[in-house]
């Protein structure tokens, strides 16, 4: 795969599969737009892959933000003039009882995790359709596709951006924009770490054992899905949510 010509922004960018899904498409041959909310990670991330070789610049965005979110999509056409893919990567988790849940809880996950999908879709695909398409890869979960006791919030979350990807998908086909979903299993990044809570190492390998290859996924395994979907050897793909999960859902 490669992605010579290519420009790519990638929301969520400054860690875990971001981070990596940045680096790949940049190794690939991509100029890649990193957003995120924490610019000195984000400085450091577009700082090691122009090190690397690569070429990338950081925007500093919240997702959940419209305006920030039409000045990122602004600063990608003001750098590069173009833009073929987008991996809306943006994400926050949420875990707790039903019973302990508040109007605050649902705002914060859903402002970052669906609206952010929906603000970064409305301005990448005017962008895409200035050169003919593109490909926009949104991040669902394996809790997408099933639900996990105490974690209702996320797992609606979620479920919405299948929703979003399959919809969008079928909005943009006749216009050569696809949209496709990559549903992780647990992954070992700092999220799964804030997941894990206090509990630390033994829910870890709580969490791994539930996968049938029995481990914690990593970073770069869901980056490579996500080259392929953004890819030309996917162009018959479009609508999907494709599970990176270990087995997980198979069991």
């Amino acid at each position: 795969m490669t992605f010579q010509g290519k420009v790519a922004i990638v929301t969520g960018g400054t860690s875990g599969i971001g981070r990596e899904t940045a680096h790949q498409l940049a190794q690939a041959g991509a100029k890649v737009v990193l957003a995120g909310r924490r610019p000195e990670e984000g400085s450091a991330v577009a700082s090691a892959i122009t090190a690397a070789g690569g070429v990338a610049v950081f925007v500093q965005a919240d997702v959940s933000q419209e305006s920030q979110v039409e000045h990122l999509v602004a600063e990608t056409l003001r750098h590069f003039g173009r833009l073929d893919i987008a991996f809306n990567n943006a994400g926050i988790e949420h875990a707790g009882p039903l019973t302990e849940v508040s109007a605050d809880d649902y705002r914060k996950v859903f402002d970052i995790n669906v609206l952010g999908v929906l603000l970064c879709q409305k301005y990448e695909i005017p962008a895409m359709l200035k050169t003919g398409g593109g490909s926009i890869i949104n991040t669902s979960s394996i809790l997408g596709h099933i639900a996990m006791p105490g974690a209702a919030i996320y797992n609606a979350s979620k479920h919405a951006v299948e929703g979003i990807t399959k919809t969008a998908a079928l909005e943009l086909a006749s216009q050569g924009i696809r949209v496709n979903a990559v549903a992780p299993g647990a992954i070992a990044t700092d999220m799964i770490d804030r997941f894990a809570g206090e509990e630390g190492a033994e829910s870890r390998q709580q969490l791994a054992a539930r996968h049938a290859l029995g481990r914690l996924g990593q970073a770069r395994e869901i980056a490579a899905a996500v080259l392929y979907l953004a890819s030309d050897a996917a162009s018959f793909t479009t609508g999907i949510s494709l599970p990176v999960d270990g087995g997980y859902l198979a069991q």
